[in-house]
């Protein structure tokens, strides 16, 4: 920590752990501000500019949830609020870092906006996450302080035993009996609707979001306020061209940059509203398009392939635009969602470290099977394995830069990431003669499935501490479906072998064992008992003779 002198004279205590461990800026990616409207002030907070549309329009809904709709006068208050409980009762200084964990909500985004305005760090987390999983992110990010919904605390505190770098939790959704100062609710009621936001820079560091590598151990990517404005003024501006009249909808969660981009970031921006579903299937989004009359959709090629068969059941006049993002959109769902109701799809790609979209193309823009061109502000290339730009019509590594670029919390994979100051995704892409990129393949062992990534090795590891594992490897394999499941292949030690009923058995013990360690959509749906693995004479697995 240190002491940074403002302009009034005040020495404000900082926690400055976030800015030290970011990489230098030599090996920062070549950042892009070509457009005119990406010259962000000196002085900037992401919160009080997304907040800033209460002044034309206090009374309209900002946040449609199950249990509550909070205008954007309401949602003002309520961010004013909690700002003042960060303060008051956790007693956190600018930089601390905040970990949230809850479901899609009013209250969830009401946090994220408080914990920017007092110039702390949003570490959102999945809400299926355990809490092996939390307590890697709590010590690699020195997380001091978390609001957690109380549905979700069991596997917070379980974290907090073994790893006490996190001293401060407030649960919202119901009073908390393990704080002496009660539940978040409470606490609101008796503080101001009235804060100060605090005066943080453009490059302060307001947003740490974590990724799975494909080692297993997960990177922090680090965004400042300039950067979560930048997603806002590029993505929905050119490509979406969302406005206030919009109603958005989706399912990713809020954990996820796709889905905080989209279901709360992109409407608060243009004074749009947005309906936050915490529970959903294919058939109760479509009921909810339907009463809500939303106009601007989100979610993954998984969802959009069973809407589309139901979607004759239900009213979708008031949808104009449908965003696919989180894996590879098949031509196959593209196709019967068009029929189904005459919308084209905005396929897109994104990643965590670029924060959203950055390639993307919707109406007579579209071409199916292509995730599109870079969109304003960004620009893109195909890489040799030298790092050279290739012609198009050759597949190699997809390279992006533009307002936005990796910067990872104290991590020697930022080198991977960054080559000659490009950003380098980890996806296999071709590019026409047009300028249109076409996806290939994945480059590394991420597993996509259903939009969410799973490291391969991650659940390699935890299999093999189970007693009947001894080897294993996980890949993914192609399910038309979800895109890709996750396929283990195992050699069970000798004592486990046996015939084919205690097989299934088996099979049934080890899902059940990964899904109560790590988050359950990482388990493996498909399982295969192997005598040995192929590995090279030096013992290294050989991944690709299981892929074929």
């Amino acid at each position: 920590m240190s002491t940074v002198k403002l302009d009034q004279g005040l020495d404000i205590i900082r926690d400055n752990f976030a800015s030290e461990n970011l990489p230098p800026r030599s090996e920062w990616p070549e950042l892009l501000f070509d457009l005119s409207h990406l010259q962000y002030p000196a002085q900037l907070n992401c919160a009080q500019e997304l907040l800033s549309k209460v002044a034309l329009h206090p009374d309209k809904a900002a946040l449609i949830g199950a249990d509550a709709t909070l205008s954007y006068a309401q949602l003002q208050a309520q961010v004013n609020q909690i700002s003042h409980v960060l303060r008051d009762q956790m007693q956190l200084i600018p930089g601390n870092r905040v970990l949230l964990r809850g479901a899609n909500n009013p209250m969830l985004v009401a946090c994220i906006l408080a914990v920017w305005q007092v110039g702390c760090i949003a570490v959102p987390s999945m809400p299926m996450l355990r809490s092996r999983e939390l307590g890697v992110m709590l010590e690699q990010a020195q997380i001091s302080a978390a609001l957690c919904s109380v549905d979700l605390k069991d596997e917070l505190l379980s974290a907090q035993e073994q790893h006490p770098v996190l001293q401060k939790i407030i649960y919202y959704g119901a009073l908390d009996q393990n704080s002496k100062d009660g539940g978040l609710e409470e606490l609101l009621a008796k503080k101001s609707t009235e804060f100060t936001t605090f005066a943080t820079s453009v490059e302060d560091v307001c947003l740490i979001g974590f990724t799975s590598g494909t080692t297993g151990k997960p990177k922090a990517t680090v965004h400042f306020h300039r950067d979560v404005m930048a997603i806002c003024d590029c993505f929905p501006v050119s490509t979406l061209r969302s406005n206030a009249d919009d109603i958005f909808i989706g399912t990713p969660p809020l954990a996820f940059t796709f889905g905080l981009g989209g279901l709360a970031l992109f409407p608060l921006r243009v004074g749009a509203s947005a309906v936050l579903l915490e529970k959903y299937s294919p058939e109760t989004l479509l009921q909810a398009i339907q009463n809500y009359r939303a106009s601007i959709c989100f979610t993954a090629p998984t969802f959009y392939r069973h809407m589309a068969v139901l979607a004759h059941q239900f009213d979708l006049s008031s949808l104009r635009k449908t965003v696919s993002a989180g894996e590879a959109l098949p031509i196959a769902t593209r196709a019967a969602w068009q029929q189904a109701t005459g919308l084209r799809m905005i396929d897109g790609i994104g990643a965590t470290e670029m924060l959203h979209i950055f390639i993307s193309a919707a109406d007579d823009e579209v071409r199916p099977g292509a995730t599109g061109k870079p969109i304003p502000g960004y620009q893109a290339c195909i890489l040799d394995d030298d790092g050279q730009p290739v012609a198009a019509g050759v597949v190699g590594r997809l390279a992006v830069k533009g307002p936005t670029g990796c910067r990872y919390l104290a991590d020697p994979r930022q080198a991977n990431y960054v080559c000659n100051g490009w950003n380098v995704t980890g996806d296999a892409y071709e590019m026409d003669d047009d300028g249109y990129f076409w996806y290939r393949a994945r480059t590394d062992d991420m597993i996509i499935s259903a939009g969410y990534n799973i490291a391969a090795p991650e659940v390699e590891e935890v299999l093999l501490q189970h007693p009947a594992v001894a080897e294993c490897a996980v890949i993914g394999c192609a399910d038309e479906e979800r895109g890709q499941i996750v396929k283990a292949y195992i050699v069970l030690c000798p004592e486990f072998k046996g015939d084919a009923k205690s097989d299934a058995n088996m099979v049934a013990g080890l899902q059940s064992y990964v899904k109560e360690i790590i988050a359950p959509y990482k388990y493996p749906r498909a399982i295969e008992f192997k005598d040995s693995l192929p590995r090279t004479e030096t013992g290294k697995l050989q991944r690709f003779k299981l892929r074929s």
